[in-house]
């Protein structure tokens, strides 16, 4: 009798949890909306191997460029030890600053596990979005998202944007492609190993780390923005992906007064926007 109380009650307490979350992500989804459909960004699901990428669009000009937009962590963990069970943003920054870019054609592609679940709406195993957020399965999904970004409407190149987390992922996309044409990142993370450090937590095992393949953008136009009363992504991480990239005329970044790691930044994007991009040439 008591083993099967135990047993209903582990049940009842796992539907309570299952429907709080999916009542959170529906909640989380609203927020998203809102700031989407202001700005035209329109909403829909890619299917890649193995995960399905919630991404907004607006893309006014076919056979163009587009700029691409990748959101960060999201909500990962609850405390430094507990591990969220659903990764979608509270507030989706790299959302924020898609809405506030006024270029024709506009992709914001949320990260894996965020919005929308794994194969089969079944849940996702929590390690992509901790442990192995960077990792190789990640990269290689979001790549075959912009592929299908590319042929839907037979693109010229991307400008990749990334925000924090997701600046790691669009160095990462960048090192993989001959279709990049300009990288910018926002409080991005591009040195994870010092980043653990930084803060004394596990090292990410199971993800790359963009300091590695640094040396083949050294021929890649891209800006990094980096917050000045920003705590998390601090100037050291961009210090370090500066000295791994090496010798480069293509190296541009921009310290943002005020700006922290998840303020200051989407107010003031469509000018931060206008700062360049680009291989200064040696006089």
């Amino acid at each position: 009798m008591k083993k099967t109380l135990s047993i209903v009650t582990i049940l009842i307490s796992a539907t309570i949890v299952s429907s709080c979350m999916s009542n959170l992500t529906h909640k989380q989804e609203n927020t998203a909306n809102k700031i989407a459909s202001p700005a035209f960004l329109h909403q829909r699901v890619i299917y890649t191997n193995p995960f399905n990428l919630t991404i907004y669009e607006r893309v006014n000009k076919k056979k163009s460029t587009i700029n691409i937009y990748i959101e960060g962590d999201g909500f990962a963990w609850v405390s430094r030890r507990q591990k969220s069970l659903d990764p979608t943003p509270k507030t989706p920054l790299a959302l924020k600053l898609a809405a506030n870019d006024g270029a024709d054609n506009v992709v914001y592609i949320a990260r894996p596990c965020q919005y929308t679940k794994w194969q089969n709406e079944g849940a996702c195993p929590n390690k992509y979005w901790t442990s192995h957020k960077y990792s190789s399965i990640i990269i290689s999904s979001i790549n075959e998202a912009i592929d299908q970004i590319k042929t839907r409407y037979n693109a010229t190149g991307f400008n990749l944007i990334g925000y924090s987390g997701g600046g790691a992922i669009a160095a990462l996309i960048s090192a993989d492609r001959d279709d990049i044409l300009s990288l910018r990142t926002v409080a991005g993370n591009l040195d994870i190993d010092a980043h653990t450090k930084i803060h004394k937590v596990t090292q990410l095992y199971g993800s790359l780390n963009p300091i590695d393949i640094a040396p083949k953008l050294a021929t890649l136009p891209q800006r990094h923005f980096v917050g000045m009363k920003d705590k998390n992504i601090t100037p050291a991480i961009y210090r370090s992906y500066s000295k791994a990239i090496g010798n480069t005329n293509c190296l541009n970044y921009s310290l943002v007064a005020n700006a922290s790691h998840n303020k200051g930044w989407a107010e003031r994007w469509s000018a931060l926007l206008k700062e360049p991009v680009e291989c200064l040439t040696a006089k």
